[in-house]
């Protein structure tokens, strides 16, 4: 891996919105970009063939799954994770600090980190800013995230201001690790917090940036706040953070959702919907989204979508596909999945080439005729 640090590059706007690139070493990302997790080192259901041939540039890992199985030194032994799994581009791997804090009852908080038990065997583990640092270079990624709280929604402003002050000392112990221990070519991001309020969203961005790190993520959304409350804190939130650098929106969404942040200044996205929904029944399409479950699908010889240039989307009727959900086949998931991850990256296509035309305002009403209004949220991380 060469030596070329992170650069990012605005190379058209829309309002606020951004057309950009993220040049790294091991390839450039297009802005705005959506990332399929790839949570235990593989994108669920698909090759990686199949992910970067419709369209990815990137993909997430997941440091928390990772570190409990098969382990990051044995992952390390077997060459890091782009050998290990086959995809030579770029990886971004979280922290692990939103799955970690989703086992309330299985972890315990102080400043210096966070002990908990495996959700597979019950060991116990524990997870520091600096262990999360070296967790990540271990599996040799490409942006790092820091380990920081995520508040649970709804919660008090006394526990969301300790969750976010945690995290921006979590912040500084985790750029110094990463100074020590990160290679070249390598990124550290930074993640604000402050639950929906918005002076501790203040605080948390204007500390994160005067610590001048490459990126930086808005975290504790989408967690149950409500679309509304959801962009208002985030186009708060965006006006904190630096116009030439990434900024990545933690586990949204919908592509509508995607569409509205986009239009706020997001570049990066990530979220398991389009890999989960694929598992269980449902389709994303220009139509909108099937439940290929439903009866109404069970004679129909259309494809998904014949315009897409998607194997899975073009040449399968949605008869088989209702068949192979309702028979529980491996292949309906396979199947529907690659649909999905197809089309959010067409998506995504579309939008930067809206912008680069400067017609966002008229693609994003013509998806919102199309698609309909968002219905159904993304999942944080």
């Amino acid at each position: 891996m060469s030596a070329v640090p992170l650069r990012f590059a605005v190379e058209a706007v829309d309002g606020a919105a951004r057309l950009g690139q993220i040049a790294m070493a091991r390839g450039s990302v297009r802005t705005p970009a959506f990332m399929p997790v790839g949570t235990a080192a593989t994108v669920k259901a698909m090759y990686p063939e199949q992910v970067r041939e419709a369209g990815a540039d990137i993909i997430l890992a997941n440091t928390y799954h990772l570190m409990l199985r098969p382990g990051a030194e044995r992952i390390a032994r077997l060459g890091g994770l782009h050998r290990f799994m086959r995809w030579p581009g770029p990886i971004l791997t979280d922290s692990g600090g939103f799955q970690v804090f989703s086992l309330a009852k299985l972890r315990k908080i102080t400043s210096e980190g966070v002990v908990f038990q495996s959700h597979l065997d019950g060991t116990r583990y524990k997870l520091t800013p600096e262990r999360a640092i070296e967790i990540q270079c271990l599996l040799g990624s490409d942006i790092q995230m820091q380990l920081d709280e995520c508040a649970p929604y709804p919660c008090s402003r006394e526990e969301a201001e300790r969750a976010m002050t945690l995290s921006l000392a979590w912040a500084k112990r985790s750029a110094e690790a990463f100074a020590s221990l990160g290679q070249p070519g390598q990124a550290l991001f930074g993640i604000v917090q402050g639950g929906v309020h918005a002076d501790l969203r203040t605080r948390s961005a204007e500390a994160l940036v005067a610590m001048d790190l490459p990126g930086y993520a808005i975290g504790g959304l989408a967690v149950g706040e409500g679309r509304a409350t959801m962009l208002e804190v985030l186009a708060h939130t965006l006006a904190h953070l630096p116009a030439d650098k990434p900024r990545y929106l933690m586990g949204v969404g919908t592509p509508l959702d995607i569409l509205d942040a986009v239009m706020l200044g997001v570049d990066m996205f990530d979220c398991v919907m389009p890999t989960r929904s694929g598992r269980h029944g449902q389709a994303f399409t220009w139509e909108g989204r099937l439940n290929l479950r439903n009866a109404v699908h069970a004679d129909d010889p259309r494809p998904l979508d014949e315009t897409r240039d998607c194997p899975a989307a073009r040449d399968y009727s949605r008869a088989y596909l209702h068949h192979l959900v309702k028979a529980g086949e491996y292949l309906g998931a396979m199947l529907l999945t690659w649909n999905n991850v197809h089309f959010y990256q067409d998506f995504m296509s579309r939008m930067r080439q809206a912008i680069a035309e400067g017609r966002l305002e008229a693609f994003a009403a013509d998806a919102r005729a199309r698609l309909g209004q968002a219905g159904g949220r993304g999942e944080s991380r």
